[in-house]
């Protein structure tokens, strides 16, 4: 059996007792977390130790290396390790005296639960600052290269400060007449627009400066250095640079263009050829305006997968033909059902998408609004005519599912189970009930975990090894498997939840004692075979399990090199 979970935590154990630091390794193992720990007895080896990756590092008073070597050592290294105090009580000098020496977690040695639960906070913790840093490193990265384009493109581009020039590209320095951008660093936008235009441009720069969002082009005259002008249209980008908030500004002559033509091509742009709704960018756009608006608690939102029930056998019906006219009266059905109430998309090649503002009644109440639009509509395609019910995925958007990333999975998620329940109905994941309905999943997979142990809901599985060194032996390797509603599913499916809930035991002790009752009747046929069997580490510190071995080779009359006992390479540290 594998255990899921598979991330080593390199630990840096400081005790003068070597059986405290093991108690304390068994304790996160028996959680489930893969430690990799290491325990220096000098300053010297504390030295070595920290120059390779550590994660955390768990200190209780010791002789050897005392608190402030300790953590100058830690400091001195220039790395982020957080270092949590193991002590077996608690006062407010103790918390003081810590927090000024750069402990940033106290816990309790003799309390299992409090010391896992500060370690699995600080490391959670470190990977968040892990990651973040990651992130800023890509997000400079990021920069640097659109400095470059912005460098190196046509187009006339500024980063605006406060009404001043903190960037130009050479075409802006081009077009208003300017050599160097040191001839036009400090100087105000305001020096750029035409006096007939500064007093309305003066308003919209406060505006702007009270947190109010750009219009999305704002037409000018502008004035070069000469004092010549000419018309222009203004498109403001809030941007960043140099770690300051800021708005990019396009500047383009209004001559160099068509208004009337560059909105119709911008709205083709935007638009799917075949249903006229939003395409798939345009309306990703919208989609993560709405999930980052949700993520500062300002708003609700909802989003929709509509898709056509069997579509593929739809289609030949219809003919191949007639697949876009097909999509056209979907998508024209879904607008007609959706009116102004939300975005509509077409997201796939025959699926559609809808964003609508409002809680998840609202959400359900528009699935539900979509879904008889479509059920009781019979469509005309050609000489043809086809009733097409749809399945609806959707999820409320929450703090707690915000990034479109989740969104579109749950949405995914949802739309093939209604398909699989037959289609013409919805599914709307809610993440505020979704607690209570992960809840009750679990505890329902508890219940089966421990009928599955008491009774014959567990079976193993058995494929032959090669073996192409040394001489052959009937070798097989076993799999552990449970049945649930009539089909059978893999540890994958239950051995976290088995985990979490202190099963893992229970079910190791099945396994192996199963495992010995094949190699018996395989004995008793004729055969000696050999059994690889995975276990689970928690299963060395378990003494029920030696006594299932001892009793079940000697009543089966197998011997033990027949017995393979396995468990993860990267959960094996001492």
């Amino acid at each position: 059996m594998q255990n899921a979970k598979d991330i080593t935590l390199r630990l840096l154990i400081v005790d003068d007792s070597a059986e405290s630091a093991e108690a304390i390794v068994s304790t996160l193992r028996n959680s489930g977390i893969a430690v990799r720990p290491s325990r220096p007895q000098s300053a010297e080896e504390l030295s070595q130790a920290l120059s390779q990756p550590i994660d955390l590092v768990l200190a209780a008073n010791s002789y050897a290396i005392p608190q402030l070597l300790l953590t100058q050592q830690v400091a001195a290294s220039g790395k982020d390790i957080p270092m949590i105090l193991l002590t077996d009580s608690i006062d407010a000098q103790m918390l003081l005296d810590s927090a000024a020496n750069g402990i940033r977690a106290i816990a309790l040695r003799q309390q299992p639960d409090h010391l896992l639960s500060v370690v699995q906070t600080e490391w959670t913790d470190l990977q968040a600052r892990r990651g973040l840093r990651r992130i800023e490193a890509q997000m400079r990265e990021t920069e640097r290269r659109c400095d470059a384009l912005i460098s190196s493109s046509r187009d006339p581009i500024a980063y605006i400060h406060e009404g001043m020039h903190i960037r130009a590209n050479e075409a802006y320095l081009d077009m208003f007449g300017f050599e160097s951008f040191e001839d036009v660093e400090g100087i105000s936008l305001l020096d750029m627009v035409a006096p007939q235009h500064v007093e309305n441009f003066k308003q919209l720069l406060k505006s702007l400066s009270k947190g109010e969002a750009p219009p999305p082009q704002y037409e000018v005259h502008a004035r070069n250095q000469d004092g010549d002008t000419f018309p222009a249209t203004m498109e403001f980008t809030a941007a960043t640079y140099e770690d300051e908030s800021c708005f990019q500004i396009v500047f383009r002559r209004r001559e160099e263009f068509d208004p009337e033509l560059a909105r119709e091509v911008e709205a083709l742009r935007q638009r799917d050829q075949v249903t006229g709704l939003l395409n798939r960018p345009t309306f990703m756009v919208q989609l993560e305006k709405a999930v980052a608006q949700v993520g500062r608690s300002d708003g609700q939102y909802g989003f929709l997968l509509v898709e056509p029930d069997h579509y593929a056998r739809l289609l030949p019906d219809i003919g191949l033909d007639s697949a876009d006219a097909l999509i056209a009266a979907l998508g024209q059905k879904l607008a007609q059902a959706v009116g102004e109430d939300a975005q509509l998309a077409r997201f796939g090649e025959h699926s559609f998408a809808l964003l609508t503002e409002g809680d998840y009644t609202h959400t359900s109440q528009m699935a539900e609004r979509v879904r008889g639009a479509f059920a009781s509509s019979v469509f005309s395609i050609g000489e043809r005519s086809a009733t097409v019910t749809v399945s609806i995925g959707g999820v409320q958007v929450g703090e707690k599912i915000a990034s479109v990333g989740q969104v579109l999975n749950r949405a995914n998620d949802c739309a093939r189970a209604a398909t699989e329940l037959g289609g013409n109905t919805f599914k709307v994941f809610d993440p505020g009930a979704a607690d209570r309905v992960e809840e009750e999943r679990i505890q329902s997979w508890v219940q089966r975990i421990r009928q599955a142990v008491a009774g014959d809901g567990f079976h193993l599985r058995f494929r032959p090894v090669l073996n192409l060194m040394g001489e052959p032996i009937q070798l097989y390797d076993t799999s552990l498997q449970m049945e649930n509603n009539g089909e059978m599913v893999g540890p994958p499916s239950f051995l976290p939840i088995a985990q979490e809930h202190g099963l893992l035991a229970p079910i190791n002790r099945w396994v192996v004692a199963n495992a010995i009752r094949a190699l018996g009747e395989r004995r008793r046929a004729g055969h000696r075979t050999h059994l690889m069997v995975r276990i689970t580490p928690e299963s060395f510190s378990d003494p029920e399990l030696l006594t299932v071995i001892r009793n079940g080779l000697q009543a089966e009359g197998v011997e033990g090199a027949q017995l393979w006992l396995q468990i993860p390479e990267a959960k094996v540290f001492t």
